[in-house]
């Protein structure tokens, strides 16, 4: 597992990286962020911790919801990683937002209150970050925010006013645009079970609000288009990241236009498992009549690409994304201070390497 991290970010520190994505061709990742944010990988950790001892600074994390599965995959490794960097486990809190703003913020006020010396926040609602940026910076506390990331107005914010806040995370549009790059890769003659010379997809996406989701259903299908395909959209639903509600929004769209659905993206795995069901209880196969694309690469759904199941994934690397989140929250603590935006790549997930996802992932 070592190795292969160690290569991946060996591979990944050899580009430039540009909001966690970068160009719009359908054969590279997405374009890039309109207020280019200034983007590195932080600092480790342990070159920066000096003296002081982590021990005793006290962390609060933010979670939007616990029950979403690639969220628990970060939230144990960002907790495992802390405690390796010197961290009190004790000292760590995490807290479920329980998928509602107002939970969350209550939370964060209470964490303000008990004088966390860095905070660490998944914020439920993107379109939050000003109103919690601004009370924890009242509050004199760094904040790193992971995986929902706030907008380029925000983040320009932040360097203005030269405050201790950054972002970690990947560039949703690169994601989308894997997502599409592995259905065009197949082919139009591979794809067109139904004769009429375009992909005719169905779109299953996470919560509306959120950036992953819309530029995930946007770069996917933009991706298809650069390829030089034509596309069909049969049905665009709203799952909420949630793998009953994939499942059933697949099993209506399936109902409603049978044979003709051609592709299923979902803007997760979570959804991507539901569909596979809604698939299998149709009487349809991935793989010869049907394609399916989902994102995070869970370990289930890595299996699940092996065994053609699932016809490809995009690794989510929650492991990078959380080790530079603590990596960022030392820096704050320890005056070495970070950029405003700290990126990292996804990476495109098929038969082809899913075993060496799984074995980095063991």
């Amino acid at each position: 597992m070592k190795k292969f991290l160690a290569i991946l970010a060996s591979t990944l520190m050899a580009v430039s990286l540009i909001g966690c994505g970068s160009d719009t061709s359908a054969g590279e990742p997405a374009a890039e962020p309109a207020a280019e944010p200034a983007t590195q990988e932080a600092a480790p950790a342990a070159e920066t911790s000096g003296d002081s001892d982590l021990s005793t600074k006290k962390v609060g994390v933010c979670i939007y919801q616990f029950s979403d599965n690639f969220m628990t995959l970060f939230r144990t490794e960002l907790e495992n990683y802390l405690i390796s960097l010197g961290f009190a486990k004790e000292n760590i809190t995490i807290q479920d937002g329980a998928n509602d703003q107002a939970t969350q913020t209550g939370q964060i006020e209470t964490f303000i209150a008990d004088g966390v010396d860095v905070l660490i926040v998944n914020p439920v609602n993107s379109s939050s970050a000003a109103t919690i940026t601004d009370k924890v910076v009242e509050a004199g506390i760094p904040l790193v925010y992971i995986n929902r990331e706030p907008d380029a107005d925000e983040e320009k914010r932040w360097e203005d006013n030269k405050w201790n806040v950054t972002y970690v995370g990947c560039d949703a549009r690169q994601s989308g645009t894997m997502q599409g790059e592995i259905i065009a890769d197949l082919g139009l003659d591979a794809i067109d079970f139904n004769g009429n010379g375009k992909v005719d997809y169905i779109m299953i996406e996470g919560d509306p609000e959120n950036v992953d989701a819309q530029y995930r259903t946007e770069f996917s299908v933009k991706a298809l288009e650069d390829a030089g395909l034509e596309v069909n959209c049969l049905s665009d639903q709203v799952g909420n990241w949630d793998q009953t509600q994939g499942q059933q929004l697949c099993a209506n769209a399936l109902g409603q236009f049978g044979n003709d659905v051609e592709v299923v993206f979902c803007n997760n795995d979570a959804m991507a498992l539901g569909a596979k069901q809604a698939i299998a209880d149709a009487g349809r196969t991935v793989g010869t009549d049907i394609y399916l694309v989902g994102v995070d690469a869970l370990t289930e759904v890595c299996e699940d690409v092996l065994s053609g199941a699932i016809t490809g994934t995009v690794f989510n690397d929650h492991i990078a994304q959380s080790h530079s989140a603590a990596d960022a929250a030392v820096n704050f603590l320890t005056g070495a201070g970070n950029e405003y935006y700290i990126g990292c790549d996804y990476v495109k997930v098929t038969k082809d390497n899913a075993q060496s996802i799984l074995d980095s992932l063991g």
